[in-house]
């Protein structure tokens, strides 16, 4: 039957199940009878958590024989009532879960004295292994971790009880993935991490994102595009900014931890930014590489927000001039300091959420009408569809072409859900 690996939440956690299906390869555990079904949990919203005890029910129902082990940050911070499912077998922590020797003994499932619930405390975590894995199965697009936990205690945040502090990958290590990666044929690496911006100060020489960026560009020069997942602009360092000034193959797409456009709110979420800092972030970007696109991740109905400050909210997506934005309605996360904070109605919530989302659908709408007739690269993800440099969506006419192939179009329009566009002449030709 062999291992099947399920997967919810972040890029992060997509490159760490491909970890954990070789680990658990190598444990034995595609020996079993009835398989193994792995469930690696994203902890970033009830609704995620909720998703993956839906799934967790569903895979027993399917899989009566099965082997049924979850992990992942839900497991990492609820590991008690993932124990108390009757349909799980085990429940394993966010480090555990990268090593086959915590696999190994799970042939004795039900035995007496079985420990069902196997998590350890993630704050003893002191270092992030480079862990190497030579694809990304069903991705044109290969992720790279070089970070992981988060030293910042975002008030409405629960990652760090799931992750751990920040930690860092050696620069050697992580060159030496890319290149791996780069020799697999994957023509873009994407650099993944909780706080990614946080890079460097665990290591020897305190090295910077930045630093990293710049080395993976000079020590791979047959890597095509080099993507980073999401930035916290107030940690952008000066080589990052050189390198996004001077590197045609960082791509120019940021994706920022915003989270709110008002400075109030902000500072009740315990962020570190004032909407000010990102507005300018943005500017200065923009001067440096006029190509640049943005991305922000907005919440909607935070404890205290009023329309006033909702309306800062909506405000920020033109003054940063966002593209891509993924709006969240605030989950309430036990244990988090906004969870004692004057809640507001869930109705409200939804419908400051659904506000949002219109707002940012005509800014992606715009951004797609100010890149007709424009020359683009895009690179292939399935079937037709596939993303530029500024990470925006396109459907490729003509012949079909292999996922992660760099081919270059133009863009002919939009069908108000994606670009649409042309493969240039002299692509056509070959």
């Amino acid at each position: 039957m062999g291992v099947d690996i399920v997967t919810f939440g972040c890029r992060l956690n997509t490159y760490e199940s491909e970890v954990m299906r070789r680990e658990t390869e190598a444990a034995g555990l595609g020996a079993l009878k009835d398989g193994a079904i792995v469930f690696n949990t994203c902890a970033v919203t009830g609704e995620a958590v909720r998703q993956a005890r839906q799934a967790i029910r569903k895979a027993r129902r399917e899989n009566p024989g099965a082997r049924i082990i979850v992990t992942g940050c839900a497991a990492q911070t609820e590991p008690a009532s993932f124990g108390a499912m009757e349909e799980v077998d085990l429940v394993i922590g966010n480090e555990d879960k990268l090593k086959a020797q915590s696999y190994r003994a799970l042939p004795e499932f039900g035995v007496n004295n079985f420990e069902k619930v196997r998590v350890n405390d993630i704050f003893e975590v002191r270092e992030t292994a480079s862990h190497m894995v030579d694809a990304i199965e069903g991705r044109a697009r290969a992720f790279v971790q070089v970070q992981n936990g988060c030293d910042h205690r975002c008030t409405f945040c629960i990652i760090p009880y799931g992750r751990g502090n920040s930690r860092s990958v050696p620069m050697g290590a992580a060159v030496e993935q890319v290149k791996r990666l780069v020799g697999n044929g994957y023509n873009e690496v994407v650099l993944t991490g909780v706080d990614l911006t946080s890079y460097g100060p665990d290591l020897p020489g305190a090295p910077t994102l930045g630093r990293l960026v710049k080395s993976i560009l000079r020590q791979v020069p047959g890597l095509a595009r080099l993507r980073l997942s999401s930035i916290d602009s107030i940690e952008a360092d000066d080589d990052l900014m050189d390198a996004i000034a001077t590197e045609p193959r960082l791509m120019p797409h940021f994706h920022l931890s915003l989270q709110h456009g008002d400075n109030l709110i902000l500072k009740r979420m315990k962020r570190r930014h004032a909407r000010e800092d990102s507005i300018r972030f943005c500017e200065n970007v923009r001067a440096l590489r006029p190509d640049a696109a943005f991305g922000a991740d907005i919440i909607a109905g935070f404890p205290t927000e009023t329309e006033a400050h909702f309306e800062n909210s909506l405000r920020i997506v033109d003054e940063c001039g966002l593209a891509h934005v993924h709006v969240f309605g605030y989950s309430l996360r036990a244990g988090t300091p906004a969870a004692k904070m004057p809640q507001l109605p869930k109705n409200l919530i939804r419908e400051r959420a659904r506000r949002l989302r219109e707002k940012a659908d005509h800014a992606w709408r715009a951004h797609m009408a100010s890149l007709a007739g424009t020359a683009q690269t895009v690179l292939i993800e399935r079937g037709p569809l596939g993303r530029t440099e500024d990470f925006s969506l396109v459907s490729v006419d003509g012949p079909a072409m292999e996922p992660g192939t760099l081919a270059p179009v133009v863009i002919t329009g939009n069908d108000g859900e994606k670009l649409t566009a042309h493969r240039s002449m002299a692509e056509a030709a070959e």
